[in-house]
């Protein structure tokens, strides 16, 4: 097969695609991309005024685009299970869910259900999310969870007894531990929907260094250097897309890699990397997946259709602290 890029991307009539933090940066973009090729997209966007004008400015540039905003705030459950309920109230299909929305370094804070705010989001909303879109993803066509990871699992590390940070938080810290969890659950997620026979595949995909404004809530010498870096190594946003559109989009793209961008200040070609360090431990991995089921009462590949549970305060579910 001759290197992927954008412009290879398959015409997506018939599909119907939700994209998380599609009001901005890589979910704009994936948006833009998924859409221009006659694709649905489910913008599930925190602040839907914000949505409206992305969605806008598309149609703006002539685009026929078939684009539905919805409400989705990833660091409230109970907003998770709106955004689903609503899904199954429409009997909407899903074929793709790309798990992309995220924030970074930023001060600690905790989500509704008490668990530190990155990890909530990043995490534990796509955990839930996933579990509760499931059995919409079944019915799809090709269908697939797409999970937005980054190269900075490597740092991250997970302290499964404190998910509120109260023994010593970093907002740098917190991220990377937040982006390991992505690459736990979305491998995870793979072994456990192969076990089940699920056609629906589990896909793990990073844009690299892109110019995105992930660290504007960095402290200003962080800015800086990220800047400074940035003029040489981060991609444009319309090129750092390339690696999570191939996994939304080909069926040929494999499960258990991280599919990449490739080599740095070349185009962006998706380049299949083999993980390494805590993204190996799968000890780690099932521990993160109960503890998640725990304080979501959601189990992804359990879930039946009517019985969602209720997030954040299932029966039997902990304290995070």
């Amino acid at each position: 097969m001759p290197p992927w890029k954008i412009a290879h991307l398959a015409n997506q009539t018939g599909r119907t695609f939700v994209v998380t933090g599609a009001s901005s940066g890589l979910g704009a973009e994936i948006t833009r991309h998924l859409a221009a090729r006659g694709g649905r997209v489910i913008m599930a966007v925190r602040d839907p005024a914000k949505g409206h004008r992305v969605r806008d400015l598309l149609r703006a540039d002539g685009m026929k685009a078939d684009l539905a905003v919805r409400r989705l705030d990833l660091l409230d459950l109970d907003s998770v299970r709106r955004f689903a309920d609503e899904l199954d109230a429409d009997a909407t299909t899903v074929d793709v869910l790309v798990n992309n929305a995220g924030i970074g370094t930023v001060p600690r804070r905790l989500s509704p259900q008490g668990v530190e705010s990155q990890l909530a989001t990043n995490h534990l909303g796509h955990f839930a999310l996933t579990g509760l879109l499931l059995d919409r993803l079944t019915a799809g066509r090709d269908p697939a969870v797409v999970t937005v990871g980054s190269s900075l699992y490597r740092l991250g590390r997970l302290d499964l007894d404190d998910l509120a940070a109260e023994r010593g938080y970093s907002p740098g810290g917190a991220y990377a531990a937040s982006k390991l969890a992505n690459v736990l659950f979305a491998l995870e997620l793979d072994r456990r929907l192969r076990a089940i026979g699920s056609p629906v595949r589990s896909l793990l995909a990073h844009p690299g260094m892109a110019r995105t404004d992930l660290d504007r809530n960095a402290p200003a010498s962080a800015r800086v250097t990220a800047a400074v870096l940035g003029i040489v190594f981060r991609r444009p946003i319309a090129d750092a897309v390339a690696p999570i559109l191939y996994a939304a989009t080909e069926t040929a793209a494999p499960t258990g890699f991280h599919i990449g961008p490739g080599r740095p200040l070349r185009p962006a070609r998706p380049t299949f990397e083999t993980l390494s360090g805590p993204a190996t431990d799968h000890g780690l991995a099932a521990r993160l997946w109960s503890r998640s089921v725990e304080l979501t009462g959601i189990d992804p590949t359990s879930i039946s259709a009517g019985s969602h549970g209720v997030p954040g305060r299932a029966a039997g579910s902990r304290s995070p602290r």
